[in-house]
């Protein structure tokens, strides 16, 4: 890149110790810096003067007696998540700002959207960082004891002072390099957002992630569903049951019956595929036994622009989903184009070059990722031609300012889907995010331990395949190792996602919610 030049900005903070655990068949010690790991940062903030113009900043204060470094996290996917839950807290401390106070593990939110699990255990919360480990500490240690009384020490005021991690729910809508401030606006509903305020940071790491790519098709905000949250898992899910509602009163025609039980899926990719592999899976095992005289009249279809579902895999095994699919009645129609969408009906541009009208009961909208708005308005940081951030192969950012050309800046790091390292694309995955965040965190606790602020090793992605869920226990895999398909690539499937989880309490939620709905099915009460 021309006009690039270097600039490190980088200042070490004065480490502070924690206390070590104890292992002798108690809860162990708290540390000064972990007692209160999270505090609610809709906090307190101070007002600052300008000079001369006498202007006024409220800025978010740090406490004094706190000598780490503060990282301030931008988002809470998988890449802010990974990188603030392994940051070291005795030299970080870490803010994090987004608007939701969880991390969603989307790889199943397709079977949430279906009651195969419940919401709660594709989340899990910002603010419990090892909190869960330490109250199972708590209760082992309880139950080696002879008098079964919970005892709970304390907590001083001079270490709730320190947390691990603060949570701030705003959206960023300005970074001041110059100044190593962020500007954020609040989103709680008891807090105006235009009271905004600003973060002094040491280090800022921007992981907004993406958006759901609409190209701008008129109708597709107001009447579509997504599937990027676990919100938009339990509309879809309630709609569902609504259509079955709604088709099995007598009032309804036939027509209007197969209106209603068509269930549409624009996008052939992995989510699109795994969500229509889920809703058939539930339609088959479980409505069918309440709603027999209704099955006729279900359909469900995957409409894509490409020439065939599942492009990010190699074309035996996309075919091998096509196939599954169209014997289980699932229709696929490439070749496609969304011209308009209303509240009942999508306008098509079908595999002929003619207009068609679709009738549906449900849509939802599974078409890739679209910018994110912050990143998109951002005229700070370099983007390429996608309006993803640049960075170099260490993740950090070039800066732009005004009286310089575009300087590499190495307090301020982009990854996640919002970012690409320069001449060296990489797919927005989960995958990639999460390998990104870990390799910072590594970086910057070496960084802390030992002082150095040379050379750092590059950023390496180490592919370990991808794979979808095709329904009925079976499954499509591709890595380095070759490809799987079928129920060998199911359990493959189910394995990696249920040690991908994050808590102790999820890893033992999820098998059991697998368990319980094959054994007595799921749950189809709306509410």
């Amino acid at each position: 890149m021309v006009g690039i030049r270097q600039r490190n900005l980088f200042n070490m903070g004065i480490p502070t110790r924690v206390l070590a655990r104890s292992l002798a068949g108690r809860a162990p010690a708290r540390p000064s810096t972990l007692v209160n790991p999270i505090r609610h940062a809709s906090a307190a903030v101070q007002t600052l003067d300008l000079e001369p113009e006498g202007q006024h900043i409220k800025q978010m204060p740090l406490p004094s007696n706190d000598h780490r470094q503060t990282v301030v996290i931008l988002g809470s996917g998988w890449a802010g998540y990974n990188l603030f839950r392994h940051l070291d807290s005795r030299y970080y401390r870490c803010i994090v700002v987004a608007p939701r106070s969880y991390f969603v593990f989307t790889p199943l939110l397709a079977s949430t959207a279906v009651g195969t699990l419940e919401t709660r255990v594709v989340i899990e919360s910002v603010r419990d960082k090892g909190l869960g480990w330490r109250k199972l500490s708590d209760v082992l240690g309880l139950l080696k004891r002879k008098n079964f009384v919970m005892e709970r020490k304390p907590v001083e005021p001079i270490e709730s002072s320190l947390p691990t991690v603060e949570l701030v729910e705003a959206v960023a809508t300005d970074i001041v390099m110059k100044n190593n401030t962020v500007t954020v606006s609040p989103r709680i509903s008891e807090v105006d957002p235009s009271e905004t305020f600003d973060i002094k940071y040491d280090k800022l790491a921007i992981a907004v992630g993406c958006t759901s790519q609409t190209f701008n098709i008129k109708g597709v905000e107001q009447h579509a569903y997504f599937l990027k949250d676990v919100g938009d898992a339990r509309r879809i899910r309630k709609r569902i049951l609504e259509r079955f509602e709604a088709a099995n009163m007598f009032l309804a025609s036939p027509e209007r019956k197969r209106e209603l039980l068509h269930f549409c899926i624009v996008g052939g990719g992995p989510t699109g595929v795994e969500f229509a592999a889920e809703l058939h899976d539930l339609i088959n095992e479980d409505m069918q036994l309440y709603y027999p005289k209704l099955m006729p009249y279900v359909q469900i279809t995957i409409f894509d622009v490409a020439k065939s579902i599942l492009g990010a895999f190699d074309k035996s095994l996309s075919e091998y989903a096509e196939q599954y699919f169209r014997r289980r009645n699932i229709q696929i129609r490439t070749g496609v184009r969304v011209q308009e969408v209303t509240a009942h009906s999508l306008s098509i541009k079908n595999e002929k070059g003619q207009d068609e009208i679709v009738s549906y009961g449900l849509l939802v909208w599974s078409t890739g990722l679209a910018p994110n708005p912050f990143v998109a308005r951002c005229d700070t940081v370099v983007k390429d031609d996608r309006n993803s951030i640049v960075t170099d192969n260490c993740l950090n950012v070039y800066a732009k300012y005004s009286d310089s050309d575009s300087v590499l800046n190495k307090d301020v790091f982009a990854l996640g889907d919002c970012a690409q390292i320069q001449d060296g694309y990489l797919p927005a995955t989960a995958q990639v995010a999460s390998q990104k965040a870990r390799y910072l965190a590594k970086v910057l606790n070496k960084q802390a331990t030992t002082g150095a602020n040379g050379e750092r090793m590059p950023f390496v992605f180490n592919n370990r395949g991808i794979m979808a869920y095709i329904g009925g226990w079976r499954a499509i895999v591709q890595g380095n190792g070759g490809e799987v398909k079928g129920r060998t690539a199911w359990l493959l499937w189910r394995g990696a996602y249920f040690s991908m989880s994050v808590s102790i309490k999820n890893k033992i939620l999820i098998p059991i919610y697998w368990f319980t709905n094959w054994l007595f099915g799921r749950d189809i009460s709306r509410f």
